[in-house]
C-alpha cells in the first residue's frame, strides 16, 4: 500500500467539538498533511461562516464530513480505532503510543479504515470514549503546560503520519470493530460459563482488555474464528469435567 493510500483509510473524528472555527482549523490541519476524511459525532449545529473562515481551502472536507450522533456508530467499520488524549486514570488505558509509533503501525496495516478520535476543546474525551477505542495516542509536551488545542494536536499527529508512513505489502485484512465487540461477546460469555469472574467488575474490565488486544491485533476473520472456537471448546471441556465431579 502506497503512502497516500495508507493516508486516504485514516478518518479524523472530532467529538463534541464545540466551536465551529475549530473544526474549520481542523479542515486545513489535515489537508496540508494529505488526509481528507473528516467525521463528527454530534447533534449540535455550527455556523458556516466559523468554520469556513478557519477552514479557507479546506471547505471540501466540511462539505464531505460523515456525522453520527454517537460514537459507537462513527467507528463502526474501523480496523483500527485510536483514542487521541494525554490524560491518564484508573479507568482508562493502561498504556499509549506516540505519533510515531502510530505511524509505524499503520505502516503495516492491513486493508480497511483507521479512525483517530479527537475530543471536546474544554475537557477531551471521557472514559467512556477512550475505552471505546482499542489504543491510546499522546503527544509527548511539557509537564508545565501539557494541554494543545485541539487543531494543534491534529496538526502534529497529521504531520507525522503524513512524514512516517510507508508503504506496506502486507496482505491479511483485519476484521472491523464490529466483527471484534461479536468475538468479545462470545470469548467473555465462554469465560463466564467456566465460572472464571469472582470478584466485582472483573468481567467487564476483562471484556475491555480481551477487545483492545483482538483489534489491536489486527486478525483476520480466520484467525478471530479460531480464537473463538478455542474459548468455546475450553467452556464446554469445563461443563463436562464438572458433570464428570457429580
Amino acid at each position: 500500500m502506497e503512502q497516500q493510500q495508507n493516508l486516504d483509510r485514516i478518518e479524523i473524528v472530532l467529538v463534541g467539538t464545540q466551536d465551529g472555527a475549530n473544526i474549520g482549523s481542523c479542515c486545513r490541519a489535515m489537508k496540508t498533511m494529505g488526509l481528507t476524511h473528516l467525521t463528527l459525532v454530534t447533534e449540535r449545529e455550527y455556523a458556516e461562516n466559523r468554520v469556513r473562515a478557519l477552514a479557507i481551502h479546506a471547505s471540501d472536507l466540511w462539505e464531505g464530513r460523515k456525522q453520527y450522533p454517537t460514537l459507537e456508530e462513527a467507528l463502526a467499520g474501523s480496523v483500527l480505532t485510536v483514542a487521541a488524549t494525554r490524560r491518564h486514570g484508573k479507568f482508562r488505558k493502561g498504556t499509549c503510543v506516540t505519533p510515531e509509533q502510530l505511524a509505524d503501525q499503520i505502516s503495516t496495516l492491513g486493508d480497511g479504515k483507521v479512525s483517530i478520535v479527537f475530543g471536546r476543546e474544554s475537557d477531551g474525551l471521557t472514559d467512556d470514549e477512550v475505552n471505546a477505542c482499542a489504543e491510546v495516542v499522546t503527544i509527548p509536551s511539557s509537564d508545565k503546560f501539557p494541554s494543545l488545542n485541539l487543531s494543534q494536536a491534529v496538526q502534529v499527529i497529521t504531520y507525522t503520519l503524513f512524514s512516517r508512513i510507508k508503504p506496506s505489502t502486507i496482505g491479511i485484512v483485519p476484521v472491523p470493530q464490529t466483527r471484534v465487540i461479536t468475538a468479545t461477546d462470545r470469548v467473555t460469555e465462554a469465560m463466564e460459563a467456566m465460572g472464571y469472574f469472582k470478584l466485582d467488575d472483573e468481567r467487564r474490565w476483562t471484556r475491555q482488555f480481551l477487545s483492545d488486544i483482538f483489534e489491536r491485533a489486527q486478525m483476520s476473520e480466520t484467525e478471530i474464528r479460531k480464537m473463538e472456537k478455542v474459548f468455546t471448546k475450553m467452556s464446554t471441556i469445563a461443563r463436562y469435567k464438572g458433570t464428570e465431579t457429580k
